[in-house]
């Protein structure tokens, strides 16, 4: 999502600086240049040499040196980036910003830019409390900076509270956050990720092998590019998405009716979750014991989903996937019929990178004609990309046979 973007980080001098390494390495393997500024209090914490070393670039400190080593810092640096990123942010470094206060290299560079702009502030709680602070912030945020909340715990002062620097992850997803066009500010979507599982016993249930990194992908990028998000999720290891709203599931049972309940205001529903087809008929309530040589289960048919919503779906776009070991693209193409989808994204369990629990996928796009679009191998970020494409164009396409 960041190749090829280029990242001005702004370092100041807060005990979390040492942070900054951590975050200048994701950034370059996000695939960004990163060029780095420190305050002249930030080197007490961390040296230049260790950043310049992780982003490949000579890092900046001071305005007045020669200028045979670059041209005029702020002017050159503000024209180089697509985004500045503050972080940590300091008291110190919010309130000159929120005054217009321009005295060493990082401030005078950010009152020269007019690019994207986020600072990630990392205090003392009680510091970050500060009416003084509060009211910097809010004047960040209204004059367009974008500034994340603190992340919440035990302090560099031993005390717990509000004022650490946001995980890394966290950031880098504000970072492509601010850098995506958005081209579905008036969309409302319904994401369903992640297996269900159904309880045989106490201890025991039927599920399937899927990770969730495919719905909870689709959930990031639809955020990123402005719209509303509703995630339905079933078990998974996974961090949760930043996104509007996450309601977590267990049985297909619960996930039905999480789907009909934020169905209604929905304008395009994507059911990426794999979804059980049957569940026991009778849950026992103690565990069962290994007390005989073989065991019969009854199993009863699970909601379809979404053929439910196909037939209820109106003006709404409807998505869905299927995963097959054979006879992929006439699956698919049922299954796209049969359940009133917009499109189906399809992918088959026998090919490479396409599985249960990879960070790839290998997709397919079947739109209503039945014609086929397949793609190579890619992130499922990227291939959420292609996906939330095409959804646009299915957007164009309906607003103009509107008219």
């Amino acid at each position: 999502m960041l190749t090829g973007k280029k990242i001005v980080l702004g370092i100041t001098g807060g005990i979390a600086a040492y942070k900054a390494a951590e975050l200048t390495r994701a950034l370059i393997q996000e695939g960004a240049r990163v060029k780095v500024i420190m305050t002249r209090s930030a080197t007490e914490f961390i040296t230049p040499l260790t950043l310049q070393t992780l982003s490949g670039d000579m890092v900046y400190t001071d305005m007045f040196v020669p200028t045979d080593r670059y041209d005029m810092a702020h002017i050159s640096l503000a024209e180089f980036a697509d985004a500045f990123v503050v972080a940590p942010a300091t008291g110190n470094i919010i309130g000159k910003i929120a005054g217009g206060i321009a005295d060493d290299l990082l401030s005078t560079t950010i009152m020269a830019e007019d690019k994207p702009t986020l600072f990630c502030p990392a205090m003392n709680d009680k510091m970050l409390a500060n009416p003084i602070v509060q009211e910097n912030i809010d004047k960040l945020k209204m004059h367009g900076y974008f500034v994340m909340d603190s992340a919440y715990g035990e302090l560099a002062c031993k005390t717990k509270g509000a004022g650490r620097l946001p995980d890394i992850s966290s950031i880098i997803e504000e970072i492509a956050m601010m850098l995506t066009p958005k081209d579905l500010t008036d969309e409302r979507i319904l994401v369903t990720a992640g297996p269900t599982e159904e309880p045989l016993d106490p201890v025991r249930f039927i599920t399937n092998l899927s990770s969730g990194k495919m719905g909870y992908a689709l959930a990031r990028v639809a955020r990123r590019r402005g719209a509303q998000v509703t995630l339905v999720t079933g078990p998974t290891n996974l961090p949760l998405p930043q996104v509007n709203k996450i309601v977590q599931i267990r049985t297909a049972q619960e996930m039905y009716k999480a789907v009909l309940d934020n169905f209604e205001e929905a304008t395009i529903v994507i059911k990426a979750a794999a979804v059980a087809d049957y569940r026991p008929a009778v849950k026992a309530q103690e565990k069962i014991k290994k007390n005989r040589q073989s065991l019969a289960l009854n199993l009863e048919r699970n909601p379809d989903i979404i053929f439910e919503l196909g037939k209820i779906k109106g003006s709404r776009i409807l998505v869905g996937f299927a995963m097959e070991t054979q006879n992929l693209l006439d699956n698919a193409r049922e299954k796209l019929k049969k359940k009133n989808l917009d499109f189906i994204v399809a992918n088959s369990l026998r090919e490479e990178g396409a599985g249960f629990q990879t960070d790839t996928n290998v997709i397919t796009i079947i739109d209503k004609t039945g014609k086929a679009e397949a793609f190579s191998k890619m992130t499922k970020l990227d291939a959420a990309l292609k996906i939330f494409d095409r959804i646009r164009d299915v957007i164009k396409k309906k607003g103009k046979s509107k008219k």
